[in-house]
């Protein structure tokens, strides 16, 4: 008898906080009025907001297309555990070098190469 009285209380506790829970979860996540702040809705504003984390910021101070070259101020540089600094980048892509001009305020990744650093992605920041 005891332990057919503990498992109806113990079933009470767990199941009654359920009830809301299971309500809850089975509504409209996309709703504006249900969203989470903070949580991306969709799975662009994920991956977009994965690139934005993984980009560096930077100032464009020069660009040297014939030696497909870029000279950058910049902040830290986490992927490359490189403090902020003002530095020459070779560039993956001299494609890349017509996307910014000097004055720029860009958002970068660099990559370590066998002879240096080249940047492999470089966007105008908004």
């Amino acid at each position: 008898m005891k332990s057919l009285k503990l498992v109806a209380v113990v079933s009470a506790v767990l199941l009654s906080p359920l009830g809301p829970s299971i309500s809850w979860a089975s509504g409209d996540h996309n709703d504006k009025n249900h969203a989470m702040p903070g949580v991306a809705k969709s799975a662009s504003d994920v991956t977009n907001t994965a690139k934005a984390a993984s980009l560096s910021d930077g100032e464009v101070r020069k660009i040297d297309k014939d030696a497909k070259k870029i000279t950058l101020k910049h902040g830290e540089l986490k992927n490359l555990d490189m403090p902020a600094m003002t530095m020459v980048f070779q560039v993956k892509d001299a494609a890349l070098l017509d996307k910014v001009k000097v004055g720029d305020k860009v958002k970068f990744k660099a990559e370590k190469l066998s002879a240096g650093f080249a940047v492999s992605e470089i966007e105008v920041a908004k």
